[in-house]
């Protein structure tokens, strides 16, 4: 397998259950031909389309195989590598992200395939991710929110601007207290060398590492964790 300028982990083993359609969220139909899916990666077909070599770790489980099928389309844009989750991990997002980990190389983003990154601000969104990690180490594609209802469903940030750079002064997933929180994330990007940090980044029991991240502003991250988005 080629080695790749950056690595991206796209987690597909949920249930969706929130989601209760008889097929993988992420197959939703938007537009005629285009996925919910499609969509979530169209930030990655970026950083292919820049020139940079990129590997699309897919996490999935025996109940995803429509998905894995689906993803054919790109395998001339992406190096693609599979791996099941892991049982031994924890069940949720956080082991999704420790199966993927060893199938990373350089940089790393964390995709999800149910959140899609839109309007102004969201073309180029993850190759500028990518760019600032020589600021911090971590960076995130992220939008303003001020529902404390959303903040608590959230990967939510405190985020400050100061000479036009955008820094996370703090995150928190799924915050109790929402209270101080303006924006979350959409996409994460980390180093190599921190990328082993990256579950902490959706676990609730873990102290946040995205504390001095550099913030990449969109105008709407969407969520399409039900039918309706």
């Amino acid at each position: 397998m080629p080695i790749p300028d950056v690595s991206i982990i796209l987690p597909c083993a949920g249930f969706g259950t929130r989601f209760s359609a008889p097929y993988s969220k992420e197959l939703h139909c938007l537009a005629p031909g285009v996925t919910v899916l499609d969509r979530s990666l169209e930030a990655v077909v970026e950083l292919a389309k820049s020139g940079l070599d990129v590997r699309l770790v897919v996490v999935f489980g025996t109940h995803k195989l429509d998905t894995v099928r689906y993803l054919a389309r790109y395998a001339e844009t992406f190096h693609m590598a599979f791996v099941y989750q892991d049982e031994s991990f924890a069940p949720g997002l956080d082991g999704a992200i420790r199966s993927a980990l060893p199938m990373t190389h350089g940089p790393v983003a964390l995709v999800l395939p149910d959140i899609v990154v839109a309007g102004a601000g969201s073309a180029g969104c993850l190759l500028a991710a990518f760019r600032h990690l020589a600021v911090a180490g971590w960076s995130v594609v992220a939008a303003a929110e001020r529902d404390p209802d959303a903040l608590r469903q959230l990967g939510a940030l405190a985020v400050v601007e100061e000479s036009g750079v955008v820094t996370v002064g703090a995150a928190a997933e799924k915050p109790a207290d929402p209270s101080g929180f303006n924006a979350f994330w959409g996409m994460v990007a980390v180093t190599q060398e921190e990328a082993h940090r990256l579950p902490d980044v959706v676990s609730k029991a873990a102290d946040s590492p995205l504390g001095g991240a550099v913030a990449v502003m969109v105008e709407r991250v969407v969520n399409y964790n039900t039918v309706t988005g």
